[in-house]
């Protein structure tokens, strides 16, 4: 949290060069600490840390905050634990969703721990504050909500846990990333589309499911389908069909979310590859042939994949690897 990010509430939003990933170049926990009173402010108070997170705090983090939602990206190399006497009411629903590592609510042996793992998500309502420690090598995203809006969703036990990988969790992680890059130029409209989106989302990893007809999350979907098309561009079966079924949404309304974007899902993937073959043309060494690179990101043949690249690129990709050979001394 060393680097927070931006800030909005309903008269716009405000960002700080801080917002991109980053280390404190020293007195790292002061630095975090301003910089957490600087960019979330009121309404989010930082707990009390250790002796042994303060002296080492070794992390990086963004952080922004729209209306009274507010949003954390945490990458700590060091563990961090909190202690301490814990005071008052906070009565917030928080989620967890860690990709790396993992982060324990609650004092150790004491009644209710948990421990959300890597690739687990927790939703929890928190009536009082609570203890937590990570792992070195914790990385997780931790969302603070409206407890009135989404503790009705949480059923008795007032948590849900699942899979991070769920459809639902990675249209809520899309969304948030698409905050942190567009909330300085937001608008009061734009902002609270913005946190009813977020609270949409979360309401759908409550219930388990997303209505994917609901105009309002269509740029979520497609930010989401994105990010899982570009992690899988080498994938034969990489398709609108398949992102849609990874994501537990229809193929019309994926392909509706892509075309508010202005570029079909066909018209991504193909850009994406391409893309990537151009890439593998300018390595220094090992490239592989134009046949081979046609093969492998899934061309018909080579003249299918000749053509397209030299609609998009204005050269053949014989002439384009030529072209970034350093010259001879």
């Amino acid at each position: 949290m060393n680097g927070t990010g931006a800030a909005a509430d309903g008269s716009g939003g405000e960002s700080s060069e801080s917002s991109a990933l980053r280390d404190t170049a020293s007195r790292p926990f002061d630095a975090f600490r301003s910089g957490w009173e600087t960019e979330i402010g009121d309404g989010f108070p930082l707990p009390t840390f250790s002796p042994a997170t303060t002296r080492d705090l070794r992390v990086k983090s963004r952080a922004t905050k729209v209306g009274d939602v507010a949003v954390t990206d945490l990458h700590g190399a060091s563990a961090i634990r909190t202690e301490g006497p814990l005071n008052g009411v906070e009565d917030q629903v928080r989620m967890y969703v860690v990709q790396r590592g993992s982060w324990t609510l609650g004092a150790r042996l004491a009644r209710g721990e948990q421990t959300v793992r890597a690739g687990q998500f927790l939703i929890r309502h928190i009536g009082r504050p609570l203890h937590f420690e990570t792992v070195p090598d914790t990385k997780a995203k931790v969302l603070v909500l409206p407890a009135a809006l989404l503790t009705p969703l949480l059923g008795p036990r007032q948590s849900i846990t699942g899979p991070a990988d769920c459809a639902e969790v990675r249209l809520l992680a899309a969304h948030s990333n698409m905050i942190y890059e567009t909330v300085a130029g937001l608008g009061p409209a734009g902002v609270q589309a913005a946190h009813s989106t977020l609270i949409e989302l979360a309401k759908a990893v409550a219930r388990r499911r997303v209505d994917d007809a609901e105009p309002q999350l269509a740029s979520a979907l497609a930010r989401a389908a994105k990010d899982l098309a570009d992690s899988h561009l080498a994938d034969p079966e990489l398709s609108g069909t398949m992102l849609a079924r990874e994501l537990n949404v229809s193929v019309r309304n994926l392909q509706r979310s892509f075309a508010a974007t202005g570029e079909p899902v066909t018209a991504f993937i193909r850009r994406r590859r391409l893309e990537e073959a151009r890439l593998a043309l300018s390595a220094p060494s090992g490239r592989l042939s134009v046949s081979e690179l046609a093969a492998y990101w899934h061309f018909a043949d080579s003249s299918h994949f000749i053509r397209a690249f030299k609609k998009r690129y204005g050269r053949t990709p014989t002439e384009y690897a030529r072209s970034t050979v350093p010259p001879e001394i």
